[in-house]
């Protein structure tokens, strides 16, 4: 198989040629290829998929079905690897429910999938961190409502492995009494209120502990630019550290929740307008280091009630690649080859993976997508309904195994 005409598109740049595919392998790049089977690709981008290390299943629950359904509405969106949160429900934090959910990795017809474990029990308590991660989790995931001693354990058994620790910054006695970002929005729905010192507090105090174990640390969903500040100093200083901030929290502020827009109730809570300009600052000047769709699809039982009662979370995997062209791409706030940096590279070097390249001898992991088509987003639980997205993934290549969307 041939791919003719294409925007060859990775973390080195752009450029125009040729792809030759044989048995899921890259086997030639350049110009004028020819092949009994030949895709023109009309000048669309050939780019690495997508790899999204911050996705829950329908309504948080943990079953086979729901992870056969986001790995095929994952690589409708682009994205050929996701890493399932570890906080669902049942919680991945014993040998049980590992096994259980990787029994259901077998025979997935879209992205591949992996699963993260979660470092705290329902108790509070420690779980197995090195048996779970020598069963197959890729990273470890930590809230911050860890107490410090608790944290302290989390670092040396990270410390001790080598991985990087997923890390979400919030503080439990704050989070537990407020709904969306405090401020002027939330004053005006008569909303409890989560300061954004809730994140930064605990971003703080887990650079420390990263600079005094010497490990890698990825803080999950940053909402606060102070904590984009923070983390970028402590790289400076050497510290191990870097972020993780949604598409959502790039483009849409807490202005979003007004009528009691329960779509719009995300954790963490989408930051006020000005804030979202410093974020966007923030990805322009290169201070953010993955993207994340932040999906979390919930049922219409639990969005279609009073704002307060309302499950977190919204559907965005199956328009990922599409929103970032839109939004950050073609907007001019970064390149596509940024993107695929934010999106690809950094992101699986997090679980110890090398991608973001396309190049020969590769086993393909790739999308065709036409920057200018349309997608039109017709999704109740998208903060999108009803917008007209630039760009659509027509093709998938994992391997041998080729999807036409």
């Amino acid at each position: 198989m041939v791919i003719s005409n294409a925007i060859i598109c990775d973390i080195n740049g752009e450029r125009e040629a040729d792809i030759r595919i044989e048995d899921g392998l890259i086997t030639e790049i350049g110009d004028f290829l020819s092949d009994p089977e030949i895709i023109n690709a009309n000048g669309a981008y050939f780019i690495p998929s997508l790899v999204d290390t911050n996705v829950r299943l329908h309504d948080s629950t943990l079953n086979s079905n729901n992870i056969k359904a986001i790995s095929e509405e994952a690589l409708k969106g682009g994205v050929g690897h996701i890493i399932l949160n570890a906080d669902s429900s049942p919680a991945i934090d014993n040998e049980i429910v590992l096994e259980f959910a990787q029994n259901s990795l077998n025979d997935l017809n879209g992205a591949k999938i992996d699963l993260m474990l979660n470092t705290l029990q329902e108790d509070a308590t420690l779980s197995n961190i090195a048996i779970l991660l020598k069963r197959g989790a890729v990273a470890p995931y930590m809230s911050t409502i860890a107490k410090n001693d608790v944290a302290i354990k989390i670092a040396e058994y990270v410390q001790m492995t080598g991985v990087t620790l997923f890390c979400k910054a919030e503080d439990n006695s704050l989070i537990n009494s407020g709904v969306m970002l405090d401020g002027d929005v939330s004053s005006k729905l008569g909303l409890a209120g989560i300061p954004d010192l809730s994140e930064v507090l605990h971003v703080s105090r887990m650079i420390e502990i990263a600079r005094h174990f010497k490990i890698k640390i990825l803080f999950k969903s940053i909402a606060s630019p102070r904590s984009i500040s923070l983390i970028n100093k402590a790289k400076e200083d050497g510290v191990d550290v870097y972020c993780e901030v949604s598409i959502h929290h790039l483009i849409c502020s807490d202005e979003s929740c007004e009528d009691f827009n329960t779509v719009a109730k995300l954790d963490p809570p989408l930051a006020c307008s000005s804030d979202v300009e410093l974020l966007q600052d923030a990805l322009k000047n290169n201070q953010i280091d993955c993207l994340t769709s932040l999906h979390q699809p919930s049922s219409l039982v639990n969005k279609e009630v009073a704002f307060y009662n309302a499950d977190y979370g919204c559907a965005a995997i199956e328009d990922t690649l599409s929103l970032y062209y839109s939004k950050l791409v073609k907007s001019g706030m970064i390149s596509m080859s940024e993107l695929i940096k934010m999106t690809v590279e950094n992101p699986a070097k997090s679980i110890g993976k090398k991608m973001g390249t396309i190049e020969v001898g590769q086993k393909v992991s790739a999308v065709l997508f036409y920057q200018n088509a349309r997608t039109f987003v017709d999704n109740s639980q998208s903060l999108y309904n009803s917008e007209e997205l630039s760009g659509k993934v027509a093709m998938s290549f994992e391997g041998k195994k080729v999807t036409k969307f």
